[in-house]
């Protein structure tokens, strides 16, 4: 079967390395940037357009961006639902790119992470500095890659943190410090599998172990509660396809963020794991299942239509269609071949005259 995808990005280099990828698995593969994309919510036909022309029907769409393009890429997936195969919930965008919502989603699903405090003022974040134990992590509920996320060891520089970050007007998450001697790790879910995790190590004083904060990776093997954890953020959040930052603890594996469009240079590097491969193998299986799902539900849809259920296929039935005329030859309705169960390995006695046609499998009898 022949299957067409676009991937939808900014064109990073991880980008880059998933789509050379999915040519080795698709027959047509598309590289869109997403500044190119716009969405007409309020038009009743053509929604996505790519440089003021409409998407073109894909198969598969792979859609993925940072933080600040939340929005649009939540708007793209919602508009395109249900038109091809994609491994996001359109909530997913929103949920994953905002640390509050984030722990709030995976607080419902009871998935442990360090205790968390949100204020809106610096006021009453400096009230609940006065009640907590030191140190803390603070951070911007926006941000990928450890940007956003400070370490503070006392009240007092929490608090000048707090006065500086207020010109920022958002609001502040105030989380429990969890020592593990500035090392993290990041597990990679694709599905409902690990892929690939990594331990990551903060460069010198550095409490963010982020690879892009100057953190350093190595291969790793989680067990098989933390893959669980891991496998059910994903789920919880509506991605197939995530990264899952998590801290080791006396206590068991705690998540502190989820990235729905993970780098992926570190990770490859640290484990030896052809990960852009490994996904898009991912999507173009997930992409057969689709289309044979799709197929199968129209077959379905249509058995319906004609009053026909499982139970009647041995039933004889009449049924209205017009022909398929491909030159001098006619293709009956696909239906026909489901109700008749004909196979092309078998022959056929065929009785025709004007207006009428019969066809009956020939009997055989053994010699």
């Amino acid at each position: 079967m022949k299957l067409t995808v676009a991937l939808i990005s900014l064109g990073s280099q991880s980008s880059k390395w998933t789509a050379d990828a999915m040519r080795k698995y698709f027959e047509e593969v598309d590289e869109i940037n997403i500044k190119d994309i716009e969405v007409n919510i309020s038009s009743k036909d053509e929604r996505v357009f790519v440089q003021g022309k409409p998407i073109k029907k894909y198969d598969c769409i792979y859609v993925k961006g940072s933080f600040r393009y939340a929005q649009l890429l939540r708007a793209i997936t919602t508009e395109l639902k249900g038109l091809c195969y994609m491994p996001f919930a359109p909530r997913a965008f929103t949920l994953a790119h905002d640390k509050l919502l984030t722990q709030l989603s995976l607080e419902q699903d009871n998935i442990p992470m360090p205790l968390t405090y949100m204020a809106a003022t610096v006021s009453s974040a400096k009230k609940i500095l006065e009640k907590i134990r030191y140190p803390v992590i603070m951070k911007l509920p926006q941000g990928t890659q450890g940007k956003g996320v400070m370490f503070a060891d006392s009240y007092a520089a929490a608090s000048s943190m707090l006065d500086t970050l207020d010109a920022l007007k958002q609001p502040f998450i105030i989380q429990e410090y969890i020592e593990t001697d500035n090392v993290d790790i990041r597990v990679l879910v694709v599905g409902d599998k690990v892929i690939a995790a990594m331990k990551r190590k903060g460069k010198g004083e550095e409490a963010r172990a982020n690879i892009h904060a100057g953190g350093k990776g190595e291969a790793y093997e989680p067990d098989s509660f933390t893959k669980k954890i891991a496998i059910k953020t994903a789920k919880a959040l509506g991605a197939e396809i995530l990264g899952v930052d998590m801290l080791e603890s006396v206590k068991g594996p705690h998540v502190i963020e989820a990235n729905i469009s993970p780098g992926l240079q570190g990770i490859t590097e640290a484990t030896g794991i052809n990960i852009a491969d490994k996904i898009a193998k991912y999507l173009f299986n997930q992409t057969l299942n689709y289309k044979k799902k799709d197929s199968g539900d129209k077959k379905e849809n249509v058995l319906s239509d004609l009053g026909i259920v499982n139970g009647d296929l041995e039933k004889k039935h009449e049924i209205i269609a017009k022909l398929d005329f491909r030159g001098e030859k006619i293709l009956l309705p696909e239906i026909v071949t489901k109700l008749t169960k004909f196979s092309e390995d078998e022959e056929f006695v065929i009785e025709a005259k004007k207006d009428f046609l019969k066809i009956k499998k020939m009997e055989t009898s053994d010699k």
